[in-house]
């Protein structure tokens, strides 16, 4: 890049006159060229400025060049999987476009906290607004996950607040595009329809952020598949299902050679890889989600069930889905095809380490008798209503946190995806959205349909129409949120401030401040059930809102807490909310939070200051902590 480029016969910059046979940059072939020009060191800038100097550098670095497409493909690596190997793509239009994109949704990200924040954790929130921007950008959806992608993981400990908001964002988009590929899913014919494919889109909806793919999930019972198939071949090495290709639909007719497989699947399955039940921990959500099935090696009857009746079609043996009350199992014909007799099939208990039971036998597993009705084969679509059935019922057996509010949102939008009809639960989405305080236009128009569908409902609906009209009328005049500063005559007594990082003395907890009272501000019930009468100065003292290390939010009295003597962060999923920056010791608050305290991040660095450097006095070779006040950067060297 130093070669001179000077006029012919003219003196350089050193004053000599160069020999007119020397040979210039632009001289060389133009694959030399690009390949100096995709030197690592060199940036998309520095591409713009070459490309200025003349008309042979400007035409080596064309769009649809190797300069660009090396540019492209540098910055933004993630997005190579979205193009063929050797495709002919204008790449400087691409590079523009990507970085567009990236502008316009981190501007979009940076304004959601102004718009949404509240100094009260609202559990659920949902922020549709700033969805519907993002989607109405008109660019590709790809870049747009990219640029999300992007910001979460950059610098761990900083940006906290762009990242709390563009997780959520990040949540809503692949959720949207998720629910699209189950409504095609669903709208395929029976026939082609996988349990083990419908398993893993309710697996990907409740887990967004999460690497989980059908190919994956594939290659995983392939290679089960592959541990069964050697031990068939040891035990009788010609057995039909040695020769199945992977997809292949055959189907193996002789019932002493199904057993053969049956028998091995239940060996390597429970012997060997060691799969069981859950019965410790039933109600876990992770056993509803194969993933975490084929990760931890236990499930529930469903997602059991699923794997192996999977397993046992890869190897040519078909079983049926049974949606037997309280424990799904797996039926295996006895007789010739089309029997629907329920003594002519083995029923096979997938949760009991593929125990074979009669039909008589399965009425011992829930104590009492059933109908025939429920020994019938059911379809994919039922055993994915089944499925999130189980979800949202541990939904609403949650303790009312944000995991439990957010299972319960999510299962309820795919039970709903699913039998959009079912008016017992758009009633119940409709009641939790509201209860919420969330997305009230679209409880309108959930109410709306409920309306359509069954008349009868018409007082509840009316009732949640008017409160919602009320709450869409009220966001359109928010209130000022109040401003409480350390100085005011009825503040003096609060000792702390937001950001500092405390330990409970009594109940041990870690926790971070976001707000304070300088009274206790509960209700009297409140008061009286966490027996706040009890503390030496009761509820007339200062209060604190903090979040706790094992992810809830508490309101604790000031004479319980103390500043911890080693300052950890805290893994709280609403941090982001209040704080942008982990600062080794303490947490720095966000411009919304501060607007709030105005006078509070003083008085943190003036505590951390003094705590920390009496507590560690040799603590002042470590490194700068990093702060928004460029004035105490000398006073949190540490």
């Amino acid at each position: 890049m130093a070669t001179p480029v000077d006029g012919e016969g003219q003196p350089s910059l050193n004053g000599t006159i160069p020999d007119p046979q020397t040979k210039k940059l632009t001289d060389l072939p133009t694959e030399l060229l690009e390949h100096i020009l995709c030197f690592p060191v060199l940036k998309h800038v520095d591409i713009c400025n070459v490309s200025c100097c003349c008309k042979r550098l400007h035409d080596v670095c064309h769009g649809r060049g190797k300069v660009w497409g090396h540019q492209y493909k540098l910055r933004w690596p993630r997005l190579q999987r979205f193009y063929r190997q050797n495709e002919s793509c204008d790449w400087l239009r691409e590079y523009k476009t990507r970085h567009r994109v990236g502008i316009q949704i981190r501007r979009t990200v940076e304004s959601i906290s102004k718009r949404f924040f509240t100094e009260v954790p609202c559990v659920g929130q949902v922020l549709g607004d700033s969805f519907a921007e993002i989607e109405s950008l008109g660019m590709p959806e790809h870049f747009c996950e990219d640029e999300l992608l992007f910001i979460l993981n950059s610098d761990k400990r900083k940006s906290l607040t762009l990242k709390y908001y563009a997780k959520k964002i990040l949540y809503f988009l692949r959720q949207q595009n998720i629910l699209k590929s189950l409504k095609n899913f669903l709208e395929k014919p029976t026939e082609q329809q996988s349990a083990l494919g419908g398993a893993v889109l309710v697996d990907q909806y409740c887990n967004p952020l999460a690497d989980v793919t059908l190919d994956s999930i594939s290659a995983q019972l392939d290679e089960i598949t592959e541990k069964v198939k050697k031990m068939l071949r040891i035990k009788n090495p010609s057995h039909p299902s040695l020769r199945i290709a992977q997809g292949n639909c055959s189907v193996v007719e002789d019932f002493e050679l199904q057993r053969q497989v049956i028998c091995a699947l239940n060996s390597v399955l429970y012997e060997q890889l060691q799969y069981k039940g859950n019965e410790c921990d039933y109600y876990n959500p992770l056993n509803s989600y194969i993933h975490q099935v084929l990760l931890r090696r236990t499930g529930i009857p469903i997602s059991l069930s699923v794997l192996y009746m999977t397993l046992a079609q890869r190897l040519g043996i078909q079983l049926e889905p049974v949606n037997f009350p309280n424990h799904f199992l797996l039926r295996w014909c006895q007789k010739p095809r089309g029997s629907e007799d329920i003594y002519d099939f083995v029923y096979i208990d997938a949760f009991g380490k593929g125990k074979q039971l009669t039909a008589k036998e399965c009425e011992y597993l829930i104590g009492h008798q059933v109908t025939a009705d429920y020994y019938s084969a059911i379809s994919t679509t039922e055993v994915l209503l089944r499925m999130v059935g189980n979800l949202l019922n541990i939904g609403k057996r949650g303790e009312g946190n944000e995991k439990s509010y957010q299972l319960l949102r999510d299962s309820l939008d795919l039970y709903l995806t699913i039998n959009p009809d079912n008016v017992q639960y758009l009633l119940l989405q409709a009641r939790l959205y509201f209860h919420l305080g969330i997305w009230p236009e679209k409880v309108l128009d959930i109410l709306q349909h409920i309306q359509a569908l069954d008349p009868s409902q018409h007082g509840a609906v009316g009732y949640l129409v008017q409160h919602t009209l009320e709450h869409i009328q009220h966001k359109k005049h928010p209130v000022t949120p109040e401003v409480k500063r350390r100085s005011a005559p009825e503040h003096l007594e609060v000792q702390y401030s937001v950001g500092l990082i405390m330990k409970h003395k009594r109940s041990g907890y870690n926790c971070v401040i976001y707000g304070w009272d300088p009274k206790c501000t509960m209700s009297p019930e409140w008061i009286s059930t966490m027996r706040v009468h009890q503390l030496s100065n009761g509820a007339n003292q200062p209060f604190y809102n903090v979040l706790v290390q094992d992810g809830t939010c508490r309101y604790a009295a000031q004479e319980n807490l103390e500043p911890h003597s080693a300052p950890l962060e805290i893994g709280h999923p609403e941090v982001g909310r209040y704080f942008s920056e982990f600062a080794d010791t303490y947490y720095v608050a966000n411009e919304e939070l501060q607007t709030r305290y105005p006078e509070d991040m003083d008085e943190t660095l003036c505590t951390v200051r003094e705590f920390y450097h009496r507590l560690t006095p040799s603590a002042g070779n470590q490194e700068e902590a990093p702060t928004t006040d460029q004035n105490n950067q000398q006073a949190m060297s540490m």
